[in-house]
């Protein structure tokens, strides 16, 4: 039976509503990589939040950026329209977007505005189990019919930024108190990681987040996106919770220590980048310091070995 791709011609354009959050955004670029990689023809646009939309930028797999309004979404002139998304704003863009086509997950709200349901993940990828964020967005694209193969690393491009001598990022925040370990024990390991690994800490905040307490070390307060991406593209090490700069920091194969409190590590761990996960088994400020340097210094020693 032919696939949604089958049926599309060449040249067509399709139009991937993701629309937020940085996470999110970071971990939908290998399923645009295999899209694009099955059928280079296409034109792929993706609908975005404008302050994620440096994410997107310089990416090869794309032809254009859009704002996720339905007046930039229709004039896109999509053939197909992916939902990614799964929320009611996406829904809407989506309906309206004037593709032929229009897939979204068969879990999503609304799923009548579909006439392409995408199964689970779990059916498409043949086994059950918890997948992680990159294999459920992927799925969508086996689903139109993209062969299954290896999902890739996530994709951001930067030039790396050069620094006088090697250095570490670290983000100490996240979206919820429950999920951010103590500043102080991050004032701690930035010690160790100057101290006994050799490399400068250096600190970054997005919106909203205060780097006051940390302000002995190098810090960068809510740069650019693409700012961002250059910090992380030129590191040795990251260190943070479990929040979207970490995904970033995997996107770069840079090693990264990631801190969990209340998420789910299967969904959200690092991926494809050498990594360790650190789980409280309460509070996530009953993670030790001392435990999170030994990892640190294994990490590294793994990937120098």
């Amino acid at each position: 039976m032919p696939t949604v791709l089958d049926r599309l011609p060449r040249g067509s354009r399709v139009i991937i509503i993701r629309i937020r959050s940085l996470g999110d955004c970071v971990l939908t670029t290998p399923a645009i990589h295999l899209l694009k990689s099955y059928r280079p023809d296409l034109q792929i646009g993706v609908a975005v939040e404008t302050r994620f939309s440096g994410v997107f930028e310089g990416n090869p797999d794309l032809s254009e950026i859009v704002e996720p309004t339905v007046r930039a979404v229709r004039r896109f002139g999509a053939d197909l329209c992916i939902n990614l998304h799964g929320g009611t704003s996406s829904a809407r863009l989506t309906l309206l977007s004037g593709a032929k086509v229009r897939a979204g997950f068969s879990h999503f709200p609304n799923r009548f505005l579909y006439n392409h349901r995408i199964p689970r993940a779990q059916q498409i990828l043949g086994e059950e189990r918890p997948v992680h964020t990159a294999e459920h967005l992927a799925s969508a694209m086996f689903s139109i019919g993209v062969p299954p193969r290896e999902i890739p690393r996530a994709r951001l491009f930067a030039k790396p930024e050069r620094r006088e001598s090697p250095y570490a990022v670290i983000h100490p925040f996240a979206s919820q108190p429950e999920k951010t370990w103590p500043a102080r024990f991050f004032l701690q390991t930035a010690q160790h990681i100057k101290r006994e690994m050799d490399l400068q800490p250096v600190f970054i905040s997005g919106p909203g987040e205060d780097l006051s307490t940390f302000q002995m070390w190098p810090a960068l307060a809510n740069p650019p996106l693409a700012r961002t991406k250059e910090l992380l593209a030129g590191a040795s090490l990251f260190l943070g919770n479990d929040s979207g700069p970490a995904h970033m920091a995997a996107a770069f194969g840079v090693p990264v220590v990631a801190l969990f409190g209340p998420s789910n590590p299967v969904t959200w761990a690092p991926w494809r980048t050498p990594s360790e996960v650190l789980i409280s088994e309460g509070p996530i400020y009953t993670i030790p310091p001392a435990r999170v340097t030994l990892t640190l210094d294994k990490l590294c020693r793994g990937v120098h070995a």
